[in-house]
């Protein structure tokens, strides 16, 4: 992973450590499940970005290598799968 994105996905990784506690704690303080749903929400809108960051990442770096020393089917083999993933979401 380059640098960059590396620290970037570990500071959203940790805000929604955060996010998933502040969720449990309103579960345990029996707060109003709509404000656990929106919370809930929230987070998996968070984590859905770390995912496209982390795709981000692997396209700029391993798909296009991937494409430059001859592993085209490989590339598109994973690029097909992510795609698949993201449509069961």
């Amino acid at each position: 992973m380059k640098e960059a994105a590396k620290k970037k996905t570990i500071r959203r990784l940790k805000i929604l450590e955060g996010q998933i506690r502040g969720l449990q704690k309103m579960v345990e303080k029996d707060q109003y499940c709509i404000d656990i749903l929106r919370q809930s929400s929230a987070v998996k809108k968070a984590l859905s970005g770390v995912e496209d960051m982390v795709l981000e990442n692997h396209l700029a770096t391993h798909g296009t290598s991937q494409m430059k020393h001859g592993k085209a089917k490989q590339a598109i083999r994973e690029i097909l799968l992510v795609y698949k993933l993201s449509k069961n979401k």
